[in-house]
């Protein structure tokens, strides 16, 4: 799967290109209704500065960024020492850890760095943000421009849970920031933080990404966001799915991946 969305990633934003970045949205909910759930997909052409949104006003609006947010909680961390680097280990303290009731395997393990952020491991990044603390954290969004600045909720995960929020537009700034290493973050961070988020690649491209998924005020919101980079171009994008936490969709998480690469497809027509 992975595979065949790249493949669609490359060949429709090349033709997309030739088309104006204020595209109609008309239709563009088809993918999200054919699937029962509710968002948008955000889209950044780097090379021709165009930006394409299946629903600009959805892009505007923020929510948390659950754990999309570790991409920018490991350069913090990085640059912070509180973890030397992505093979440092933290010990797992025994105690089952679960993902609303479900056992993850990979979560139950001590783990470094790069594998807590390939396999999402919330302990792990709790355990970062309790050695950071409020204050850093508070001057580290700031300088990077990051989110709402809320960080009133009392439990250590305030990107899960609680008011902090980013928006998919922001959340495709950042990357663009940090793919252009434009974020005040030194050279050594950035090496270890873009190796340790590589999702696949090939000698013809590179595949940067992140998921995330959460819980709030009655919704799940899923994300899937990153940048994929060739030797022509780099794509940035940033899909956010919602649906009632009541609502029974055991496909949930697949469809982050699957609407990105079904509205990628769609994008084709306009050419």
């Amino acid at each position: 799967m992975f595979r065949e969305f790249l493949l669609k990633l490359f060949s429709i934003l090349t033709l997309c290109s030739l088309v104006t970045a204020s595209f109609s949205q008309e239709n563009r909910q088809k993918e999200f209704k054919d699937c029962q759930v509710k968002g948008s997909v955000s889209i950044y052409d780097y090379n021709h500065q165009r930006w394409f949104f299946t629903d600009s006003a959805d892009a505007q609006r923020r929510t948390l960024p659950a754990s999309t947010f570790k991409m920018i909680n490991t350069c913090i961390a990085l640059e912070t020492n509180v973890i030397k680097n992505e093979n440092e280990v933290i010990k797992w303290d025994g105690k089952t850890k679960t993902f609303f009731g479900t056992p993850i395997p990979a979560w139950n393990k001590d783990s470094d760095l790069k594998m807590a952020f390939q396999n999402s491991t919330i302990w792990f990044y709790v355990k970062l943000a309790e050695r950071i603390g409020r204050t850093r954290y508070r001057k580290w969004l700031r300088r990077c421009h990051y989110g709402n600045d809320n960080l009133s909720e009392k439990g250590t995960d305030f990107w899960n849970y609680g008011h902090f929020g980013i928006s998919p537009k922001e959340q495709l700034l950042f990357l663009k920031a940090f793919y252009e290493e434009k974020l005040p973050f030194s050279r050594r961070t950035y090496e270890i933080a873009k190796r340790i988020m590589i999702t696949e690649q090939n000698s013809n491209w590179t595949l940067r990404s992140k998921t995330g998924w959460t819980k709030s005020d009655g919704k799940d919101i899923g994300w899937y966001i990153g940048y994929y980079t060739t030797p022509e171009n780099t794509y940035f994008f940033a899909t956010r799915l919602w649906k009632d936490t009541a609502a029974v969709n055991p496909n949930f998480s697949l469809y982050r991946k699957t609407i990105t690469s079904l509205v990628l497809d769609s994008l084709k027509k306009l050419k």
